[in-house]
């Protein structure tokens, strides 16, 4: 089931991220800082991330993914599944 998590910005958002088309996994929320915005926001370790400010991050690189959520303006939406 799909999720919208809106962090307020800016960066530091509080998580970490695995996967992407070079490794040939969904972009993956692998760490979330405890207290931080992501927490605050209820992003989980394991939530696939399907979208980054409204953008599929199907054939996203990593290094890709990584650049669109710390380059995010004001806020960060992301589109979950759990």
């Amino acid at each position: 089931m799909p999720v919208a998590v809106t962090l307020p910005g800016p960066a530091p958002w509080g998580f970490r991220i695995s996967g992407g088309r070079d490794f040939g996994k969904p972009i993956t929320v692998s760490k979330v800082t405890e207290h931080g915005k992501a927490a605050a926001g209820d992003l989980r370790p394991g939530d696939v991330i399907v979208a980054i400010n409204g953008e599929s991050t199907a054939e996203m690189l990593n290094v890709e993914a990584q650049n669109k959520i710390k380059q995010s303006p004001g806020q960060l939406r992301l589109q979950v599944e759990r």
